[in-house]
């Protein structure tokens, strides 16, 4: 399941913290922040979607992640390929190699991690 920006804003910066009350991550934003009640509305959609848990405290509710960042982001990247490359990590490199803001350096980088996968691959 993908999260909406205002979603995938709030859970970055849960995840930065690990848990908290609404203000917590109110304070996480840039300038301008947005409203508590609107952060409050995110994490009642959050909690319905299953991304987020919360236990009581006093009278509010410290919020946790119940999946983790690499998690979603591996769902989030996987959903990306399929989408947008035709579920090939081979198009998706092909296109951003293209691209003329895409340094030798980083191809070599890229050509590098590649290199260790398949030899860590090779080994299992």
């Amino acid at each position: 399941m993908e999260l909406t920006k205002a979603e995938e804003k709030a859970m970055q910066i849960l995840w930065s913290i690990e848990k908290g009350l609404i203000r917590d991550v109110v304070n996480g934003y840039e300038e301008p922040k947005p409203a508590y009640t609107t952060v409050a509305t995110i994490f009642k959609i959050l909690e319905k979607k299953g991304f987020v848990g919360r236990t009581p405290i006093a009278n509010s509710h410290e919020y946790y992640p119940l999946i983790q960042k690499e998690e979603y982001t591996h769902g989030f990247m996987k959903s990306f390929v399929k989408n947008y490359f035709s579920d090939s990590f081979k198009n998706m490199v092909s296109a951003f190699s293209e691209k003329e803001d895409m340094t030798t350096g980083e191809m070599e980088e890229i050509i590098e991690h590649l290199k260790s996968q398949i030899k860590a691959k090779k080994e299992k």
